[in-house]
């Protein structure tokens, strides 16, 4: 879902991170972090999405684990060279679980298996993904710094949405997941998209989502003393 990457309704996110400078342009860095992502065909300019007419929420705790790159020389206390944009690039893990409304309910959408899933065989709840971004950080004094960035996960799996191959057939879904898993499968608004074997989502790429963000980074490390200060022999 939200094929064109529509940002109408951001989800929340928020985590702690830590980072290791290694010299004045690498460190590494790791991350946990809660999103809430979602979409909804509703919002979509396309005329097939709006009458598939599906949606999908979900709480995302992502592990990131990236390395960091400065494009100019970095040093944290420094009276000058205190700032400089970067970029990064990485893994993550995370765990997810869509779910969609339904008569005012609010219902997982694996244990459905809405697109004919065998039992036991539905997709996993875990999975991870590589993480490119890049931003601008600089010192507001001594131990504080911000950073203001943008990345994205590159995920390994096309179900974040529930959303990935054909409808399923619908008489062997109610005999073995019941009439709500069918209701849920297909909210289809026109007849005739629903039918079995008809396409429900897009194979050819896997899901991503995006952060967008800003960080206040306390610093613990020494600060060297600048050369002029140093005694000399």
């Amino acid at each position: 879902m939200n094929t064109n990457l529509k940002i109408v309704k951001p989800g929340i996110a928020g985590g702690i991170l830590a980072r290791k400078n290694f010299n004045t342009r690498v460190a590494l860095r790791t991350s946990l972090s809660f999103a809430r992502v979602g979409a909804d065909d509703s919002d979509s300019d396309n005329n097939f999405e709006r009458n598939r007419n599906l949606s999908f929420k979900s709480n995302v705790f992502d592990w990131t684990n990236v390395i960091e790159f400065n494009f100019f020389h970095y040093e944290h206390g420094h009276p000058r060279h205190n700032k400089t944009p970067y970029f990064f690039g990485g893994f993550n893990i995370f765990h997810y679980n869509p779910k969609a409304e339904f008569n005012g309910n609010l219902y997982a959408l694996r244990p459905l298996g809405t697109e004919g899933q065998p039992l036991g065989q539905e997709y996993s709840t875990v999975s991870g993904g590589l993480v490119l971004g890049g931003g601008f950080k600089f010192d507001v004094n001594r131990t504080i710094s911000f950073n203001i960035e943008v990345s994205t996960r590159f995920l390994f799996t096309d179900y974040l949405d529930d959303v990935s191959t054909v409808f399923p057939d619908k008489s062997a879904l109610a005999s073995s997941r019941g009439e709500t898993a069918v209701s849920l499968s297909d909210r289809s608004l026109v007849d005739g998209i629903g039918d079995t074997g008809r396409q429900r989502g897009d194979t050819k790429g896997n899901d991503k989502y995006t952060f967008v963000g800003i960080s206040i980074m306390k610093y613990f490390g020494g600060i060297e003393c600048p050369e002029i200060s140093r005694i000399k022999n």
